[in-house]
C-alpha cells in the first residue's frame, strides 16, 4: 500500500506545483489613444467558472489556471470582444500589449429604443413603460422587450416602471408622488447615458436595494465617458421630427481633471398623431477632479426643457370615423396648429459625487442631489362665472351666475352621432358630416364667447396648467467593500427630503379681461368660493387660482447586503429599512371644506423594510440555474396618500403599506453558439391603493356626480414565464427569440368609496359629508390592464464583416385587456335608489360586466445600418422601421365610469354605438427612424 500511495502523493504535489504556475498576463489600452483601460473583463471559455478585471493601468495577472489549451475571451462595452488562445503547461504567458478597437457596429443601439415622451411619461397608467430600464441589459429576453416589445406598451411581468429604481451616480431618480422616474428630466441626452449597470428582477445591485423589476445605475462620470467629439442628426415620425445632438469628452488629463458636454435638440410641429407638438432642448455639463489616488470629486449639471403636446384616448365611435392618428385636443388659430394639452417639464439636476478609496478593498461613494423646477399640464376650463350685483341671497351675498359655456371638446358626447341616434335627433348625418369634415377644437368659438357683452368681462373660457414645483433634496453615502477574495459587502444610507408646490395658473384669458375663482356648481357663496380667503377673486394671467397647496415628503433608508461568489455557487442576501413621512399643507380655504382644507394635516408615517436573497449554481461553464425571492413593505405615494389634495385635508382611510412577495427561477444556457434563458416568476402585492377622478352618473339611482373613486385593499397576482434565445448560427447571421405568457388579475374584492363635494346633490346620492361607502367591489380574477400577457418574437439579424447589418422581427401580442371601472363592480350598480332595479337580469349584467379583451395583432420592425472607420474618425448611419406592415391595434384602453348603474350601462350598450363606450389608446401606424453620427 505504501509503495503505491508515496508516488500518488508525490504526483499530486508535483501537479498542484505545476498548475500554480501557470500564469497568464498582460495590458490593455485603447487603440486610438493607447491610453490603459480599467475593468476590462477578462473570462477562461468553459473551464473556469471565475471572471478577471483589469486595475488602472490596465494590467491583469491570472494565476493558478490548470494546464491545457483554452481561450482567453477579453469584453469591454462598447470595444470589440477579442479571444486568445492559451497553451497552459506550467509555464507564464505574457501577452504584452493588447489593443481594443471601438466596435464601431454598437452605434444603433440607444437609437434603436426611441425613448419617447408620450409613451414613457404620460399621465395615464396605460401609457407607462419600462423600457428605459431595459435597454441597457445584455438579456436577450430583457433586450426584446426593449427593443421589440415596448411600442405595445408591454410590461415586464404586468409591472410598470414604479417597481424599477433607475439611478443617476448612485441617487435615486424615482419621484416620491407617483414613484416613477420622470425620464424626461435626462432626455436627449443619449450620448452621456452609455454607462449603465443594469440588475434584473430580485439581482443583486452595488448601489441600492432595489425593487422586484431591478435597478439601472447610470453612471455620468466625465472621468469614465469615452474620450472624443460625436456629433448626430436623427429624423423621426414618432414623437419628433428633427433631432441634432453634440457631445465632447476631453478624458481624464495628466494633472487629474476631465470634462463632458452635451447639448441637444428635439423639435416638430407634430409627430404621427395629429397635433402634437415637441420641443425639447438639453444640456449637459460634468467635471470631474482627481485629487489623488484615493480620492476623485465630480459635479453635473443636467438640464431638460421639454414641451409636447398630448394626444386623446378615443372611443371605438370617434376611431372609425377619424382614424388612429386623428387628436381631439388641437384646432387651428391663425393659421397655425394650437394644441390644449401641452405638458411642460423643466427640472434641472445638480449633483456634487466624492469617490473615496479607503484602500485597494474599500470604497466610499457619497453623493448630493438637488433638484428644482416646474411639471406643468395645460388644459381648458369652461366654468366661467360672474357676479349678479343686481340680486342678494339671504345673507345678503350676491349670487354667482354661470356664464353657460358648453364643453369645447369635439368628441363630447353631445356633439357625437351616437348621442343624437340615443335622443332620436332627425339631423344625425349632418352631426356625422360635420365631425367627419372639421372636428376639431374651435379657438375662434372660445374667444367670440369670451367677448360676449353680458358677460361682464370676465371670461367663460380660460387656458390655464396644473403646476407641480418640486424642490428635492438627495444625500446618501454608498459603501462597497471586499470582506475577502470570494465575499463583498455593499451598504447604503441615504436621505430625501421633498418640497412640492401645487396650484392651478391661467396662462391665457383667450380674450377675456379675467376670471371669476368661484366654483357655480356650488349650492352657497360661501360654497361657491374656491378660496375663502379672497372671495370674488378676479384671477388674470400668470395668477394662481382653484387651488393652491403645498406636499411635503421625508425618506430615510438604507440597505446593507453581502454577495458570495464560488466556482460553483454564488449567493447574496440583502435587507433593507426605510421611513417615510407625508404631509399637504392648504395654503386656500375652499368653501366646500372650510374646515379641512386650509393648514397642515396630519402627519402620515410609515416604517418599511424588505429582504431578499438568490444564489446562482453553476453546473458548469454553460449551464447554470439561479433562483431570487423576496418580501418587502412600500409605503404609499404622495399621490395614493390623500383622497382630494386639491380640496381638502383628508387622508385616504386604513392607508397602510403594500406588501409585496416576488419569486423567479430561470436556466440559463451559455454555448458557444446558444444562448438562452427560460425563467419562470411569482408576485403577489397586497393593501395597495388606487384613486381615480371621473363624472359619474347613476349613483344610488339617476344621481350625478363628479366624484374622487378611492379603491383600498388592493390584492394582486402576477405569474407567468418568459424565454430568450440566440443563436449564432454563421459568424455573420444570428437568429433570436424571446416569449412571455403570463397571467396578472385582482386576487380579492376591495373596498371601494367616493368622496365628493358636501352639497344637496351629494345628499341626495346618499353621501354623508361628502363621503358613501360602496363595500367590496368585486374583482378577483378580473384582469389587469398591464399591456399584453402574451408576446412572443421571431427573428434575425445580419452583420457584414464590412460593418454593415440588417434585421427584421416579428412580434406577435395577445391577451390585452380594457382597465375595468371598479364602481360598476359594487352594490351600486343593481341599486335604484335604495332598492334593487326590478328589471334586473343577472345573465344580462354578466354580460354587461365581461371584461373586454382586445383582438391580438402583429407587428414587423426592420433595422439596418452601416459604419465607416476613417483613420480616427467614424462615421455611422442607423435606419429602423417601426409597424411596417401598417398594422392597426390598440394598445390599451378604460371603461368610462360614467353609467354607474346596471340601467344606465345597459340602455347605452344596446344602441350598438354606446355613448358613453371605452375609450382606447391605439398604437401607431408605420413609423421610421434614421440617424447618422460623426465621432471624432
Amino acid at each position: 500500500m505504501r509503495r503505491f500511495v508515496i508516488p500518488i502523493l508525490l504526483l499530486l504535489f508535483f501537479t498542484i506545483g505545476i498548475n500554480a504556475q501557470n500564469i497568464v498576463k498582460g495590458i490593455i489600452v485603447d487603440s486610438d489613444s493607447e491610453k490603459p483601460l480599467e475593468g476590462v473583463s477578462l473570462s477562461i471559455k468553459n473551464n473556469t467558472l471565475k471572471s478577471y478585471e483589469t486595475n488602472k493601468l490596465g494590467v491583469f495577472v491570472i494565476e493558478n489556471l490548470v494546464n491545457g489549451n483554452f481561450i482567453l475571451e477579453i469584453k469591454l462595452s462598447g470595444y470589440e470582444t477579442q479571444n486568445f488562445p492559451l497553451e497552459l503547461a506550467g509555464n507564464t504567458i505574457d501577452l504584452g500589449t493588447i489593443l481594443l478597437y471601438i466596435d464601431i457596429s454598437e452605434e444603433e443601439d440607444l437609437s434603436t429604443v426611441t425613448l419617447s415622451d408620450d409613451e414613457l411619461n404620460d399621465d395615464t397608467s396605460a401609457a407607462d413603460n419600462i423600457s428605459g430600464l431595459l435597454q441597457s441589459s445584455r438579456d436577450v429576453y430583457l433586450r426584446t422587450a426593449a427593443f421589440e416589445f415596448s411600442s405595445s406598451f408591454f410590461r415586464i411581468r404586468g409591472l410598470d416602471s414604479e417597481n424599477g429604481k433607475v439611478l443617476i451616480n448612485g441617487i435615486e431618480m424615482n419621484k416620491l408622488y407617483n414613484g416613477r422616474p420622470q425620464w424626461s428630466n435626462w432626455g436627449g441626452l443619449n450620448d452621456v447615458l452609455r454607462n449603465q449597470e443594469f440588475s434584473t428582477g430580485l439581482t443583486a445591485s452595488d448601489y441600492t436595494f432595489g425593487g422586484i423589476l431591478g435597478a439601472t445605475n447610470i453612471n455620468v462620470r466625465s472621468s469614465e465617458q469615452r474620450q472624443g467629439t460625436r456629433i448626430s442628426y436623427a429624423s423621426s415620425n414618432r414623437s419628433y421630427v428633427h433631432r441634432a445632438m453634440a457631445t465632447h469628452s476631453s478624458g481624464l488629463s495628466e494633472d487629474g481633471w476631465a470634462y463632458t458636454v452635451a447639448a441637444s435638440n428635439r423639435n416638430g410641429k407634430e409627430g404621427f398623431v395629429d397635433g402634437t407638438m415637441y420641443d425639447a432642448t438639453s444640456f449637459f455639463a460634468s467635471v470631474e477632479k482627481k485629487i489623488n489616488d484615493n480620492h476623485s470629486l465630480s459635479f453635473t449639471s443636467i438640464t431638460a426643457f421639454n414641451k409636447r403636446g398630448k394626444s386623446a384616448p378615443q372611443t371605438q365611435e370617434v376611431f372609425d370615423l377619424k382614424g388612429i392618428q386623428y387628436n381631439s385636443y388641437w384646432g387651428s388659430q391663425n393659421g397655425m396648429i394650437r394644441n390644449s394639452r401641452i405638458k411642460e417639464v423643466s427640472e434641472p439636476i445638480l449633483m456634487l459625487n466624492h469617490y473615496w478609496n479607503l484602500n485597494e478593498s474599500t470604497s466610499l461613494n457619497t453623493n448630493i442631489s438637488y433638484q428644482f423646477g416646474k411639471i406643468g399640464n395645460s388644459r381648458i376650463d369652461n366654468n366661467g362665472t360672474r357676479v349678479d350685483d343686481e340680486a342678494l341671497d339671504g345673507n345678503g351675498n350676491p349670487y354667482i351666475v354661470n356664464l353657460g359655456a358648453s364643453n369645447p371638446d369635439p368628441t363630447y358626447y353631445q356633439k357625437l352621432p351616437s348621442y343624437g341616434l340615443r335622443q332620436g335627433f332627425t339631423n344625425v348625418y349632418e352631426i356625422e358630416q360635420a365631425f367627419l369634415n372639421d372636428g376639431q377644437l374651435n379657438w375662434k368659438s372660445l374667444y367670440n364667447a369670451n367677448l360676449n357683452a353680458s358677460n361682464g368681462g370676465n371670461s367663460s373660457y380660460v387656458l390655464y396648467e396644473d403646476r407641480n414645483d418640486d424642490v428635492q433634496f438627495t444625500v446618501n453615502t454608498i459603501l462597497n467593500k471586499e470582506l475577502s477574495e470570494n465575499i463583498t459587502l455593499n451598504a447604503r444610507v441615504q436621505y430625501t427630503q421633498l418640497t412640492s408646490k401645487n396650484f392651478a395658473e391661467i396662462i391665457d384669458l383667450l380674450g377675456g379681461n379675467g376670471y371669476l375663482d368661484a366654483d357655480s356648481f356650488a349650492d352657497s357663496f360661501d360654497e361657491k368660493q374656491n378660496n375663502l380667503l379672497n372671495p370674488l377673486y378676479i384671477a388674470g394671467v400668470g395668477d394662481t387660482f382653484k387651488y393652491n397647496f403645498n406636499l411635503y415628503s421625508n425618506v430615510v433608508d438604507g440597505f446593507v447586503q453581502g454577495q458570495f461568489k464560488y466556482n460553483k455557487l454564488d449567493f447574496f442576501i440583502a435587507a433593507s429599512a426605510s421611513n417615510t413621512t407625508h404631509q399637504r399643507d392648504g395654503l386656500y380655504q375652499n368653501g366646500g371644506f372650510p374646515d379641512n382644507s386650509l393648514g397642515k394635516s396630519e402627519e402620515l408615517s410609515f416604517m418599511n423594510y424588505g429582504t431578499k436573497g438568490g444564489l446562482t449554481y453553476k453546473l458548469s461553464g454553460r449551464h447554470l440555474f439561479n433562483v431570487n425571492a423576496g418580501y418587502l413593505t412600500k409605503a404609499p405615494n404622495l399621490r395614493n396618500s390623500f383622497s382630494n389634495s386639491r380640496e381638502n385635508n383628508n387622508t385616504v382611510e386604513n392607508l397602510t403599506s403594500e406588501k409585496v412577495l416576488s419569486a423567479d427561477a430561470s436556466y440559463i444556457v451559455r454555448s458557444p453558439i446558444v444562448q438562452a434563458k427560460i425563467t419562470g416568476y411569482y408576485t403577489k402585492i397586497q393593501d395597495a391603493t388606487e384613486i381615480s377622478f371621473f363624472f359619474a352618473d347613476g349613483i344610488g339611482g339617476d344621481n350625478t356626480a363628479f366624484v374622487q373613486e378611492i379603491l383600498s385593499g388592493i390584492d394582486k397576482k402576477h405569474f407567468g414565464a418568459e424565454i430568450g434565445i440566440e443563436a449564432q448560427v454563421t459568424p455573420t447571421i444570428k437568429l433570436k427569440g424571446a416569449a412571455n405568457v403570463g397571467q396578472y388579475t385582482y386576487d380579492n374584492n376591495p373596498n371601494l368609496y367616493l368622496t365628493t363635494e358636501n352639497n344637496s346633490r351629494s345628499e341626495d346620492a346618499g353621501f354623508v359629508n361628502g363621503r358613501k361607502d360602496f363595500g367590496a367591489s368585486n374583482l378577483e380574477n378580473y384582469k389587469l390592464a398591464a399591456g399584453p400577457q402574451t408576446a412572443y418574437s421571431v427573428g434575425f439579424e445580419y452583420r457584414d464583416p464590412d460593418y454593415w447589418f440588417v434585421g427584421a422581427t416579428a412580434n406577435f401580442f395577445d391577451n390585452v385587456y380594457v382597465d375595468i371601472a371598479p364602481l360598476t363592480r359594487t352594490s351600486n350598480f343593481a341599486d335604484d335608489g335604495g332598492i334593487p332595479f326590478n328589471d334586473y337580469d343577472e345573465n344580462i349584467a354578466r354580460q354587461l360586466l365581461q371584461q373586454e379583451k382586445f383582438d391580438n395583432y402583429m407587428v414587423v420592425n426592420m433595422i439596418g445600418g452601416k459604419s465607416w472607420k476613417i483613420g480616427n474618425q467614424y462615421i455611422s448611419l442607423f435606419a429602423s422601421v417601426g409597424n411596417l406592415l401598417n398594422t392597426k391595434y390598440k394598445s390599451g384602453g378604460f371603461e368610462q365610469g360614467r353609467n354607474a348603474n346596471y340601467r344606465q350601462l345597459k340602455e347605452d350598450k344596446e344602441l350598438g354605438t354606446p355613448v358613453f363606450g371605452n375609450k382606447y389608446w391605439f398604437g401607431r401606424g408605420t413609423t421610421y427612424f434614421l440617424n447618422v453620427n460623426y465621432r471624432f
